[in-house]
C-alpha cells in the first residue's frame, strides 16, 4: 500500500497534478473551482473540497489562485459557517499574491450550510473587489461521487 502512495505521489509530481488529499481528508467531497468575478485585470479562483456535513468540525479546503497580474491584488477566500444549533460565524480570511496556495478553514462545530466566499483582495486600499460566493448544503452533495 505504502509503495502505491509513494508511486502515485512520484507520477503525480512529474505531471504536475496534485498530490491526493492526507487520509483525515478522505471522505472529503470536491465541489469544484469557485471564482470571483472578471474584471479589467483578472479573477482570484478557488479549487473547494469540503468535509463531511456530520463532522463535529467541518472543513473548506483545497488551492486558492491568484488570476489578477496586477501588484496589489491577491486572492482571497472566506468561509460562513451556518450552524446546526442556529447561528452563523465567519472563519478567517486566507489569501496568497502567489499564482498559488493551500487553504483550510475550520467551523467551530456541526453545521448545516456553508458559503464560500471567494474575492480579490487590494492591498492597496485594504478593499475586496469582485466577490462572488457558492452556497454549499448537504442537499445539493446528496448522491455525489466520493
Amino acid at each position: 500500500m505504502r509503495t502505491n502512495l509513494v508511486l502515485g505521489a512520484t507520477v503525480a509530481l512529474l505531471l504536475g497534478a496534485a498530490l491526493p488529499a492526507p487520509a483525515s481528508a478522505a471522505a472529503g467531497v470536491h465541489w469544484g473551482p469557485v471564482q470571483s468575478a472578471g474584471g479589467h485585470g483578472g479573477y482570484a479562483k478557488a479549487d473547494v473540497w469540503i468535509s463531511d456535513f456530520s463532522a463535529e468540525t467541518f472543513q473548506v479546503y483545497g488551492k486558492l489562485y491568484d488570476r489578477d497580474p496586477h501588484r496589489d491584488h491577491c486572492a482571497t477566500v472566506r468561509a460562513r459557517f451556518h450552524y446546526a444549533g442556529g447561528g452563523t460565524g465567519w472563519s478567517r480570511a486566507k489569501s496568497t499574491c502567489s499564482p498559488s496556495g493551500s487553504f483550510r478553514l475550520s467551523s467551530d462545530g456541526e453545521i448545516k450550510r456553508v458559503d464560500v466566499r471567494v474575492c480579490v483582495y487590494d492591498t492597496a486600499r485594504r478593499a475586496t473587489l469582485k466577490c462572488h460566493h457558492d452556497a454549499i448544503t448537504p442537499e445539493i452533495i446528496a448522491g455525489w461521487p466520493q
